[in-house]
């Protein structure tokens, strides 16, 4: 079933316990820190082991296997940059923004641009109507099938495992950010302009001094695996079997909140890799929660854990799911075109 049967709420109604997760947004300078060192420290070391292992001769597979440890790290260093986009890592907003754009320059990512355009998915997600806005782009079956055979052939390309997790994330960091999204203010702009000169300086620098193919030798294949991986985790947080959607003009936000969002139930190393993001339909309740004490909320709010988790196996069958379904309100396959 799409809706959780336990949660049922009048539209735009804020339920009786959401006072009671307030005390979660309470940001802990000490536990930031501490994820910011164990973070950054060794991501910028095993990059440093990756170049003189190719200095040294040795063999690239070794540089490779310290890339897979960096990738992992780069993740979690977009998590720190992601918080710090909703004022929620530090207590501070100017070190939110300081450290939002050095964690940006290092995930490629401009921290005023990206802040905007992921505001505006808090904000349509689950909305039919208001598709587009930092998502994945998703079809309704009905409107495949009056999409004319060029459409459907570039819909299911965007949707093969191959592009989707494959050459797009690549293509999303490297060029679509290097550019400023729809609709950027004039902050945005220059956010995206100073990522832009940061991130040449830093080639430039890196050329001069370690050579240019060493610097994509190591950083290549870092940016590749952690974009692979880290669209993958923003897929499946809206991508699930039982994701709740609906027109705007039934579109509950509280309904995202517990069918909407998934709860990615991670092995304790991935969860901690990826920042505790797997708790993803806290975060949509309360955006302002910081990575670290959203499975304290979790934990700490009986309702939220009504919400069904998703294990890594069953999360799978989710790149299954291509279409949305209005008529049985769930996400389909492209099989089910057959029954139409």
């Amino acid at each position: 079933m799409p809706f959780n049967p336990v949660i049922i709420l009048a539209k735009g109604d804020k339920p009786e316990w959401y006072k009671a997760t307030a005390p979660y947004l309470q940001r802990d300078i000490r536990l930031a820190l501490r994820q910011l060192f164990t973070t950054l420290i060794p991501y910028l070391l095993l990059l440093a082991l990756m170049v003189l292992s190719i200095r040294q001769g040795y063999s690239y597979a070794i540089t490779f296997g310290l890339g897979v440890v960096a990738a992992g790290l780069l993740i979690r260093i977009f998590i720190l940059f992601h918080d710090c986009t909703h004022g929620s890592l530090l207590p501070s907003p100017r070190w939110n923004r300081n450290l939002g754009y050095l964690c940006g320059i290092l995930t490629f990512t401009a921290f005023h641009d990206w802040r905007r355009s992921h505001a505006g998915h808090h904000i349509t997600a689950g909305d039919l109507d208001r598709r587009g806005i930092g998502d994945i782009d998703t079809m309704t079956m009905e409107e495949y099938l009056a999409a004319s055979p060029r459409q459907r052939l570039g819909y299911r390309l965007y949707r093969h495992p191959l592009i989707l997790l494959g050459v797009g994330p690549l293509y999303y960091f490297l060029l679509r950010n290097r550019y400023p999204s729809p609709e950027a203010k004039k902050m945005d702009v220059i956010s995206v302009i100073v990522t832009n000169l940061a991130l040449a300086t830093i080639i430039l620098i890196a050329s001069l001094t370690i050579g240019f193919r060493t610097y994509l030798l190591v950083q290549l294949p870092v940016l590749m695996i952690a974009a692979m991986l880290g669209v993958w985790l923003f897929y499946v947080q809206h991508q699930f079997e039982g994701v709740y959607w609906a027109r705007h003009d039934q579109w509950d936000p509280w309904q995202v909140v517990m069918s909407g969002a998934s709860y990615y139930q991670l092995p304790k190393l991935l969860q901690w890799i990826t920042g505790n993001i797997g708790f993803h339909h806290v975060h949509h309740m309360r955006p302002g929660i910081p990575n670290y004490r959203l499975q304290e909320c979790h934990e700490g709010i009986p309702e939220l854990q009504t919400v069904k988790p998703l294990s890594l196996r069953q999360s799978l069958k989710s790149l299954q799911l291509n279409l949305y379904d209005e008529d049985q309100r769930k996400l389909v396959s492209f099989r089910a075109l057959k029954n139409r």
